[in-house]
């Protein structure tokens, strides 16, 4: 990972989520990386997202000390995009163009805005490229991989 990469909030949640050990141990290596290398980023988008899920969704959700906590160290550090008319505006041409929901279309502006080469989701197209951004969903086995597992048995 030698460029910039964007985190969408489902990352993080994802960090989380002792249901799903395979998914959370890959978001919390995106998540180590982007605070080790400094090349993963998040927006205030992706902050708040993740204060509300965790305060209120999680099925135990976070004491406030420790979403506090958390917030000041482990994401405050990446959150390197925040609201300006022109995100908006992009976000709203994005929306346009990809044929994408406005929130979803807001976070790859923020990538876009972060210069971001990579956008780490689930809830878009995965190898998707929009603008400058290719999407990718980190939870998705790769084709390639599936080839090298049956070349291997």
């Amino acid at each position: 990972m030698t460029d910039k990469y964007f985190l969408d909030t489902n990352i993080i949640i994802y960090s989380f989520d002792q249901s799903e050990i395979k998914k959370m141990r890959i978001a919390k290596k995106l998540i180590k990386n982007a605070l080790k290398t400094h090349k993963g980023i998040i927006s205030y988008q992706v902050l708040q997202e993740f204060i509300n899920a965790a305060l209120q969704k999680f099925k135990i959700p976070m004491e406030i000390e420790d979403c506090k906590s958390y917030t000041y160290n482990f994401l405050s550090p990446i959150c390197e995009v925040f609201p300006s008319i022109e995100l908006f505006h992009d976000a709203i041409d994005i929306k346009s163009e990809a044929k994408i929901g406005f929130y979803d279309a807001l976070i790859v502006a923020s990538a876009v805005k972060g210069n971001a080469r990579t956008l780490y989701t689930e809830d878009l197209n995965d190898g998707q490229k929009i603008r400058s951004v290719q999407i990718k969903n980190p939870f998705k086995k790769r084709q390639k991989e599936k080839l090298k597992l049956k070349e291997n048995h």
